[in-house]
């Protein structure tokens, strides 16, 4: 039977068909299938759309209504599989967050078990986010004969570089992911007491935070051995190891043994992985012969998907912005209706870049609460952008940030980084960073969605960097970072002419310390002329980063530092898209911490993550001609 692009079948459901692996694993996978109006399963063979997750294959939001209900009705089988060890799969013990080992040979196994059926035209396309987009590259990488197009979206590629550790420093959202994983671990799932003590760590996770270093058996995730192991590695192991290498964990290492088939790669400003997604597609796509796509919006990691938002965080792009699950379904039948069905549908003949430029809003709340930065869609050739100029803004003594170089007097800047009272995290980009609501006493929490009680304990998006009441380590009152004297404040004169930044950052310091190790960070922000809403203009934050010191000349071994000696180094920031308008300013932040978004160094120099204690280092950053600090920023013309 043929399946056009505009069929409209019913659907039939088989569920928790358990399909085996080399091993004799098998892994719980309902399917569902074009049926008749009686419900009765179509003859003839349909293209696969396939969708392997540690989240729950049930799950009306994510899985059931954007995939299966979207996909089978237009004729296609759909699959959603539990991984090995979650769910309703076998493997038990067999599971490591995203250290699976096993993961690329499963993905390959029902790859090709699902090509064999009799009701496949033997083309399978994969589908899914975040840990749903992990397993797309880790099938990828096997070449099973069968998969003929992929939609990585929102996916990490080296969970080394962006994932878990950044800079050196451990990106402490993975904490928080790690109780979402701990919960509903099949290790557990007889054992009120651990569940128990899960669920009331995942309430406290603003506290849970701050109880540092973490040791074996003391954490709430030590309930689940597994995942206790991973915490572990993720915690201490801050060089580039072999743990770090497995390709589960680093398959980038790997591109050049993935499938040379279509995909799309696609992430959000403001999500963690952008770097991953568009880093992915430019290796892809100088080595494919197929077409490779990237799109990257002004989205968080979720908003792209579900309800979709042409917001995030505080901060308003308009409605060209807004996707969620109808647009995005739309284009992702544009793209496996061509290379499932052989469908002409246009995608060929489309620019293989588009990427959503921020800015150029008036600034205005109109009553929502949330500044319009607006912004454009725009289609582009290439990935990075050949025409982007990289123009280098000097640090300048006094707090300046300018294109003249500085003189060769210009003093340092000099502060204080007290671990015991780190620079806190006003908002990020971070996933997974839960923490739980706590029910009332008369609610029963298995009739309570999981995810319906979560809050991101850092808000997941722009918003003006003032602390609040609820900002994990605010001062008392809550304050501007920019006034903390522990945050290094370097802008520009307003600006008298847009200026469009469009590509990935570098950040490059002189830097001093009389401490052996400790940590510097940078943030860049577009900063909003005063108004009455924003007395201090709001403070709209792109991009940041850090770097711990003792990985000052790379990840592979660990150099402290001479104290007092001055050293060079590289922060290196995610791409982001932004139109600087005029009036407006470019700013530079530089300190020593951002916490909880990354875990802060305690300046004592002993074994990641094994630390004694803490004590507070004297740091400088220099600004002088000899030793230039300055941030390059890749500068798009106009013309």
């Amino acid at each position: 039977m043929a399946s056009g692009s505009g069929s409209n079948y019913g659907i039939v459901i088989s569920q928790n068909v358990m399909v085996p692996m080399r091993d004799g694993v098998r892994l719980a996978t309902d399917i569902y299938r074009p049926a008749d109006t009686n419900g009765i399963p179509l003859p003839g063979q349909f293209p696969v759309i396939l969708g392997r997750t540690s989240y729950d294959k049930s799950n009306p939001v994510i899985w059931i209504k954007p995939v299966a209900e979207a996909f089978v009705p237009r004729g296609y089988v759909v699959l959603l599989q539990d991984l090995r060890g979650r769910g309703l799969s076998e493997g038990t013990g067999d599971y490591f967050h995203t250290a699976n080992q096993k993961e690329g040979l499963d993905g390959y196994d029902t790859i090709e078990w699902a090509a064999d059926q009799a009701w496949s035209n033997g083309k399978v396309g994969m589908v899914g986010a975040s840990h749903g987009g992990i397993v797309q590259n880790m099938a990828s990488l096997y070449r099973p004969p069968h998969l003929a197009a992929l939609w990585v979206d929102v996916a990490p590629t080296n969970a080394f570089r962006w994932e878990v550790r950044q800079g050196g420093a451990m990106a402490l959202h993975m904490y928080g992911a790690l109780y979402l994983h701990g919960y509903d671990s099949q290790e557990i799932a007889d054992d009120p007491a651990a569940i128990e003590r899960i669920e009331r760590g995942a309430e406290r996770l603003s506290e849970e935070v701050w109880k540092q270093p973490f040791k074996e058996g003391e954490t709430p995730i030590a309930v689940v051995p597994n995942l206790e192991k991973v915490l572990m590695h993720y915690y201490r192991d801050g060089a580039y190891n072999e743990w770090w290498q497995q390709e589960s964990l680093d398959h980038a290492q790997h591109f050049d043994r993935m499938a040379d088939i279509p995909a799309v790669y696609s992430s959000g400003w403001y999500d963690p992985f952008a770097a991953d997604a568009s880093e992915q597609f430019a290796h892809m796509t100088k080595q494919n012969t197929t077409p490779q796509r990237l799109i990257l919006g002004p989205w968080n990691h979720v908003s792209m998907r579900g309800k979709g938002a042409s917001h995030v965080g505080e901060v308003e792009f308009g409605e060209s912005a807004f996707w969620g699950d109808v647009i995005l379904n739309r284009e992702r039948f544009r793209w496996f209706d061509r290379w499932l069905k052989d469908i002409d549908t246009g995608v060929d003949d489309d620019d293989p870049v588009r990427i959503f430029v921020m800015g150029g809003g008036t600034g205005a709340t109109a009553g929502t609460g949330r500044i319009f930065h607006g912004g454009e869609w725009r289609t582009e050739r290439e990935w990075p952008l050949k025409r982007a100029v990289d123009t280098t803004y000097f640090l300048r003594s006094g707090g300046g940030l300018a294109l003249a170089e500085p003189d060769a007097e210009d003093p340092s800047t000099t502060w204080l980084h007290n671990p015991e009272s780190p620079v806190p995290s006003v908002s990020g980009n971070v996933t997974g960073f839960y923490e739980w609501v706590v029910l009332p006493p008369d609610i029963d929490a298995a009739y309570v969605p999981q995810r319906a009680r979560m809050k991101s304990l850092i808000p997941d998006g722009p918003l003006h960097q003032l602390e609040r009441d609820s900002t994990v380590g605010a001062s008392t009152p809550p304050a501007l970072l920019a006034d903390r004297p522990d945050v290094n404040v370097f802008e520009t004169e307003p600006l008298e002419s847009d200026i469009e930044m469009t590509g990935p950052i570098a950040v490059n310091l002189w830097i001093s310390s009389d401490a052996t190790d400790t940590d510097f960070t940078a943030k860049l922000l577009d900063v909003y002329p005063p108004t009455e809403g924003y007395p201090d203009g709001f403070h709209l934050p792109l991009a940041d980063s850090i770097l711990r010191a003792r990985y000052r000349e790379g990840f592979d071994a660990e150099m402290l530092m001479e104290p007092g000696t001055v050293y060079e180094l590289q922060i290196e920031l995610p791409p982001i898209s932004n139109l600087f308008t005029r009036g407006h300013r470019i700013r530079v932040d530089i300190s020593s911490s951002n916490f909880p978004r990354f875990d802060v160094n305690p300046n004592t120099g002993e074994p990641i993550g094994r630390h004694t204690g803490s004590q507070v280092a004297r740091n400088t950053v220099f600004t002088d001609a000899n030793r230039p600090s300055h941030i390059v920023l890749p500068i798009v013309s106009s013309t």
